[in-house]
């Protein structure tokens, strides 16, 4: 397909997407197109645009040069965009089906044109209403074992690792979540977000050294090792759904970073429905937590042995060890996506959705308290099965 460039960044209006879709030659020619502005997040325009008398849509995402909750005075990298279909590129070499095909990508106007998924819903908004996703948990294990393994050590030539790693350096989108997760919330900072009686459990955060000493460790893990190819902010806010469908999308913080990252934030956004839920649909969302983990790992093993190229690949223990680590760290990063979406800038509509105050407060309560325990005792929880223990003890 025809990718079309622009001299000079301008933003897409309806009008202007329109026409530009026009120039991708994917409707026929003389198709009258309709043309709908429908993004809802912080960092881009998604315009949906399909033929007013046909069946052929699509997508236009394009990446804006400041964040909409704070405006231009907090700028950010076009380069996102090209990240993002490269991203989306990439990881679509390996998990099959689970990521939106990209049809083109525009650098100078940061746009990417995708497959358009509106027949499916966000996974988030489908949880907090109760829908049924039942492929959700090993559909996510099978992107992550697919996506973190292929992309790593232990699947690539050392030459191609490294050109991938400089290819996805992404340091601007980093640093927001080197701040928003693992600093600002622990400390009195002025991005912070709560409600006055979270006030003793916050400050008790900021006063702990402990649990700032273990997140100054997963800080330090999350700058420095490159494992793997990440998606980088893996919620259930960045997955479409359905009852026989899973696509991942917006992976515009990709980029080299620690394996149990991805893991570990898709995990604590699963376990935010855990605290919300009772009874039998309780164990629906426990259930997902044990499967995304069974199906990461018992996937993530078959590679190893059959597509493995590490010298040591064979050596007794190693493939434990890598796996044990992966498992820890998942721990660790869940437990400050719990804190940050709980006190931190961005919160989930699973916990502030909920009107009645006194349900609120005690729901973000158990957040902080699962947040701090998968951090502090993360070492020392050796099984999924630990986990769902964990969140059994402190469902109150």
């Amino acid at each position: 397909m025809m990718i079309t460039t622009k001299n000079q960044y301008e933003s897409l209006t309806e009008d202007r997407a329109i026409l530009y879709a026009k120039e991708l030659n994917f409707f026929p020619k003389d198709s009258e197109l309709d043309c709908r502005e429908i993004g809802d997040g912080n960092l881009n325009y998604v315009f949906h645009i399909k033929e007013c008398n046909g069946e052929k849509s699509l997508i236009i995402k394009q990446a804006l040069p400041y964040a909409k909750v704070i405006g231009e005075s907090w700028p950010l990298t076009l380069k996102r965009a090209v990240i993002e279909a490269n991203a989306l590129k990439k990881h679509g070499e390996f998990a099959t089906g689970l990521v939106p095909t990209v049809y083109a990508s525009d650098e100078e106007l940061a746009i990417t044109v995708m497959e358009d998924l509106s027949h499916l819903k966000i996974a988030r908004e489908g949880l907090i209403h109760y829908e049924s996703y039942p492929k959700l948990s090993k559909d996510i294990g099978e992107y992550l074992a697919q996506t973190l393994f292929h992309t790593s050590d232990f699947a690539l030539h050392p030459f191609e690792k490294k050109r991938l790693v400089s290819e996805f350096s992404n340091p601007e989108l980093c640093k927001i979540t080197e701040d928003l997760i693992f600093t600002d919330p622990f400390f009195d900072h002025d991005t912070n977000d709560y409600e006055p009686s979270l006030r003793e459990e916050v400050e008790a955060i900021w006063n702990n050294g402990p649990l700032k000493l273990e997140v100054a460790k997963l800080k330090k893990s999350f700058l420095t090792e490159a494992e793997a190819l990440l998606h980088g902010d893996l919620h259930t806010g960045s997955i479409f759904a359905s009852e026989t469908e899973t696509k991942v999308i917006d992976p515009e913080f990709a980029f080299y970073g620690p394996m149990g990252f991805d893991v570990g934030l898709f995990l604590a956004n699963i376990m935010v429905q855990s605290i919300t839920r009772e009874a039998e649909e309780r164990i629906v969302i426990l259930d997902h937590i044990e499967q995304t983990w069974k199906v990461f790992s018992s996937n993530f093993s078959t590679l190893w042995k059959s597509k493995g190229i590490e010298s040591y690949k064979d050596t007794e223990g190693f493939e434990e060890y890598v796996v044990d680590k992966i498992f820890t760290d998942t721990l660790g990063f869940a437990g400050c996506e719990l804190i940050r979406r709980t006190i931190g800038l961005a919160h989930v509509k699973d916990l502030d959705g909920i009107a009645d105050d006194e349900k609120r407060i005690l729901f973000k309560k158990q957040a902080l308290q699962i947040g701090e325990a998968l951090i502090l005792k993360r070492n020392e929880i050796k099984s999924i099965h630990a986990v769902i223990a964990l969140l059994e003890e402190l469902h109150k």
